[in-house]
Formats: C-alpha cells, sequence, structure tokens
C-alpha cells in the first residue's frame, strides 16, 4: 500500500507544470523568518499544496512574461480577479500575492482563522524574486529551472545574515502594487539576462534576489500590523 502510494505521488507531482515550483522549501522558509513572520514555517506550505490542488493552486506561482515584457501596478491589480484560477495560460503570481492579502483581510475581519492566507502570500512574496518565475518556460528555463530554485537551499538558513532587508514602506493596495511591479520587472530582466549569457543563477545573485521578497514581506508585514 504505501509503495503504491508513494507511486501515485511521484505521478502526481510529475504531473504538475514544472514552471509552478520555485525556491525550494528551505529558501521559502528563510525568506519568512527573515522577514519577522512569525509563523514562517507555513510558508512551504502552497508548493505542499500542489501535489493535490494541482492548477488550481499552481498557476499562482509564475507569470510567462515574454522578453522585453514591462509589469505595471495595473497588470498586477488586474490579475488578482485571475487568483485560483486553473485555466489561465499565463500565470498570475503578481495577482496572487494581492488575493491572498484580499482572503486574509476579509477573514480576518468575519473573524475566521486567517493565517493560511497570509503563510499562501509570504510564500508568493517568495516566489516573486525568482528569475526563472518571471520569464517563459522555454528550453533554458525547463533546463536550469530545477536548479536555480536550489541554489541556496541548502545553506540559506545558516547564513540569514547575508540577507539584506531595505524598508519599504505599505500604506495602501496601490502601494503594494508599485512594488510587486518593480520587483517583477527587475526579476525578469535578470531571468532573461540569464538566458542570454547562457548562465545559471551565482549564489550572490540569489541572496540579493530574495532579499527583495524578505523586504516587501517586511513591508507587508508592517502593513497588516503583524
Amino acid at each position: 500500500m504505501k509503495k503504491t502510494f508513494s507511486y501515485l505521488l511521484a505521478l502526481t507531482i510529475l504531473a504538475l507544470p514544472v514552471s509552478s515550483w520555485a525556491w525550494h522549501d528551505e529558501t521559502h522558509i528563510a525568506i519568512a523568518k527573515a522577514a519577522g513572520y512569525h509563523k514562517w514555517y507555513n510558508a512551504a506550505g502552497a508548493d505542499m499544496a500542489k501535489v493535490k490542488a494541482g492548477n488550481v493552486e499552481g498557476k499562482n506561482h509564475y507569470v510567462n512574461n515574454p522578453p522585453g515584457a514591462v509589469v505595471s501596478p495595473e497588470t498586477v491589480l488586474a490579475q488578482a480577479a485571475l487568483y485560483n484560477q486553473p485555466d489561465d495560460p499565463k500565470g498570475h503570481l503578481y495577482g496572487a500575492i494581492i488575493a491572498s492579502l484580499r482572503d486574509y483581510r476579509t477573514s480576518t475581519e468575519k473573524r475566521k482563522y486567517a493565517d493560511y492566507h497570509l503563510a499562501f502570500c509570504a510564500h508568493y512574496i517568495g516566489d516573486l524574486s525568482m528569475p526563472l518565475h518571471n520569464t517563459r518556460y522555454n528550453a533554458y528555463n525547463r533546463r536550469n529551472h530545477t536548479r536555480t530554485d536550489a541554489t541556496i537551499n541548502d545553506e540559506i538558513l545558516d547564513n540569514l545574515d547575508r540577507i539584506k532587508i531595505y524598508p519599504i514602506e505599505i500604506r495602501s493596495e496601490q502601494d503594494l502594487a508599485r512594488q510587486i511591479a518593480r520587483i517583477a520587472n527587475q526579476a525578469l530582466n535578470l531571468g532573461y539576462q540569464l538566458e542570454k549569457e547562457g548562465r545559471l543563477l551565482t549564489k550572490a545573485e540569489a541572496y540579493q534576489q530574495i532579499s527583495h521578497s524578505v523586504s516587501l514581506l517586511k513591508g507587508v508585514l508592517g502593513w497588516l500590523g503583524r
């Protein structure tokens, strides 16, 4: 029975779109922990959910931007309506950040347990800085995606001091959309630079990227009073 379950689980994982997998668990956990999210241990949960939810969850983790694309705050906000929509061919990571926070606020107002929504948001903010989650899932992306995810995964929890947090002040959803667009544009430009140069993300670049995610998550937590 155990062998059968393991086999079926492996087939399920392999059937999921590879482009939806980002920074591995330890990296996501480190991002949440460095940002001061007190339930940092939940930050890997969104990837766990994809094992059963498939594209319903998977499309929340990336956007297939073409070369030369420019992400605007308006693009970010428009994607929020696509949250959890499995039929979106492009992916809607940016809107997932907005929509998961809306769900958090709605659940809080209704005095329901809201922290899972915040944990999903923390994960999406982590995905935001991963260059290959902002570029087309082409041959270069397919060949290098998993290795890019794992760039600093084995060492990050022992090197939180290498994360450079800078101040981000969020006072409104519009502020958040502007910051998401800023980080998305930086990440997608880096992604296509890596592709053009035919190389992998370096460890120094990986720490720089997750520093953007940590800084944004810290700003979001401050906005929420967390």
